[in-house]
């Protein structure tokens, strides 16, 4: 039996996995097609629960953050159109 090596997340130390592929695939196939579906979306909602939400201070920040981001992105763009709009004009001669 073939054994795989997995980094433990908490620890960082390596362990054996003793489960294999095979062993899988046929648990997985004996649940049948909505018996995969209904372990899918259990480990969405279990996945979701992990999500940390931040408090409303730091939405604060970080909407101001991006704001701020995205103002200082558009007044870039406005100044490069600026210079390339005056240096077609003294290429080509419009005013």
């Amino acid at each position: 039996m073939p054994c795989a090596y997995v980094i433990d997340q908490e620890r960082g130390d390596t362990v054996a996995d003793t489960s294999t592929a095979s062993a899988r695939d046929t648990e997985q196939s004996s649940k049948g097609f909505f018996g995969r579906i209904l372990l899918y979306i259990r480990q969405v909602l279990a996945e979701i629960r992990k999500v940390v939400r931040p408090t409303r201070d730091e939405l604060t920040q970080y909407t101001i953050v991006v704001l701020a981001f995205i103002v200082f992105i558009m007044l870039f763009v406005l100044g490069l159109d600026w210079v390339f709009s005056r240096a077609v004009s003294f290429v080509f001669g419009t005013s």
